[in-house]
């Protein structure tokens, strides 16, 4: 455990922790045979298993469990031409021991302060985080790093229903982005897919006035938009950009996803992969964070599970 922090411990993972997440199968190669192998690995992957920033933002538990649910179904895939996953390491999981609940924001910043010095630690030159689970209040010490590394404020792209910039009421789920833009670690931000019933005026107000862009999923329904080509659209833009770029997908996106803030109205599955695969792309990735799957019984862990991996596994492959 960081000395600085009393309520969360990183639990680092080696290969015997990674071989109790699946079964081998005589003529097969699992990843999980393979990650972990690496002396200089290109993508960590870092889980974080707490709901306090949800809570914090009057939602309910379970991305707690998100890391969980992904770890089997991931380390269970193929390792074949597509995919390798030598260049892959599962560095382990953030968990929690205690939190304040008279004042859950405290705790929120203890974890930001907490997820930071782990990346801080563990993240070298031309490795790449993919931080998976949690809440989304981890977007902002994903970006605060990234400032830090790179000593220059980064871009965002985030798929969400929710824009997460409210105010700077205390820390929570739904404010690391007006929180990072505030302290200087945020320049651009692109959401796309935004519920227009769950996005206060106050907050398109902020955007608009903070220079930000967004578009709401009501657009696409009537073909008015194109998510496919809003994707390609923003890319062909980034790819001019000289700032390092955050890719975001919040899992209440996506249309029934066992999540933090579960919704019938959504995207697909398929359109969440489209979008990893075209940012994907893009040369000069600060992260990939994955968080709010909030699985609470075992068929939507299969679920959450199964739809984190494919996402990972499509963003690693398209980025190389």
């Amino acid at each position: 455990m960081f000395s600085n922090s009393k309520s969360f411990e990183l639990l680092k993972f080696d290969k015997d922790d990674i071989y109790k997440c699946f079964s081998k199968r005589d003529g097969e190669t699992k990843l999980g045979q393979v990650i972990n192998n690496s002396p200089k690995p290109k993508y960590v992957i870092l889980g974080i298993e707490e709901s306090i920033g949800p809570k914090a933002n009057s939602g309910r538990s379970g991305a707690e469990n998100g890391f969980k649910s992904f770890l089997s179904v991931f380390n269970a895939m193929q390792s074949n031409e597509s995919l390798v996953g030598d260049n892959i390491q599962i560095l382990g999981k953030v968990i929690q021991h205690q939190e304040d609940e008279n004042d859950l924001s405290k705790t929120v910043e203890e974890l930001d302060d907490f997820v930071f010095e782990v990346l801080k630690s563990h993240i070298s030159e031309n490795q790449i985080p993919i931080i998976i689970g949690g809440g989304h209040n981890n977007a902002f010490p994903l970006i605060s790093f990234s400032k830090h590394r790179f000593s220059n404020s980064i871009d965002v792209v985030n798929l969400d229903a929710h824009a997460d910039y409210r105010l700077l009421e205390g820390r929570h789920s739904g404010n690391p982005f007006s929180y990072a833009f505030k302290e200087g670690y945020l320049k651009n931000y692109h959401v796309f897919g935004l519920h227009q019933r769950y996005n206060s005026q106050r907050t398109l107000d902020d955007l608009r006035r903070d220079g930000h862009k967004f578009t709401f999923n009501e657009s696409y329904l009537m073909e008015e938009r194109n998510y496919l080509d809003d994707f390609k659209t923003k890319m062909k833009e980034q790819s001019n950009q000289e700032n390092y770029l955050g890719i975001e997908l919040d899992l209440d996106v996506i249309a029934r996803m066992p999540s933090s803030a579960s919704s019938p109205v959504g995207i697909s599955i398929e359109t969440a992969r489209q979008y990893l695969r075209i940012f994907g792309t893009n040369e000069k990735v600060a992260y990939l964070h994955l968080p709010e799957g909030a699985p609470q019984t075992d068929e939507e862990e299969r679920i959450v599970g199964k739809t984190l991996a494919y996402l990972v596994s499509d963003f690693i492959i398209v980025h190389g």
